[in-house]
C-alpha cells in the first residue's frame, strides 16, 4: 500500500492497536488532525473520551482493517 493510502484523514474512525497513555487497546476513536511532512502523527479522541496527539500511524488501524496478531 502506498504511503498517500496509509495516511489517516481527518474524522476517519480509528481504533487503537495499542495500549496508550488512558487509552486500552482496541478502543475506537476518530482522527482530529493529523501532522507531518515526512513523518505523519495524529491526534484522535477516543471514544473513552481521552484525546491524545503524536500517535504514530502503527498505533492506529481502520476499523475495517485486520487486527496485527
Amino acid at each position: 500500500m502506498s504511503d498517500t493510502a496509509d495516511r489517516l484523514k481527518r474524522r476517519e474512525q480509528v481504533v487503537a492497536t495499542a495500549d496508550l497513555p488512558g487509552v486500552p487497546a482496541g478502543t475506537p476513536g476518530r482522527v482530529l488532525q493529523e501532522v507531518g511532512i515526512t513523518w505523519y502523527r495524529y491526534f484522535v479522541a477516543f471514544d473513552n473520551g481521552v484525546e491524545l496527539g503524536s500517535i504514530d500511524r502503527s498505533a492506529l488501524r481502520r476499523p475495517g482493517d485486520p487486527v496485527p496478531g
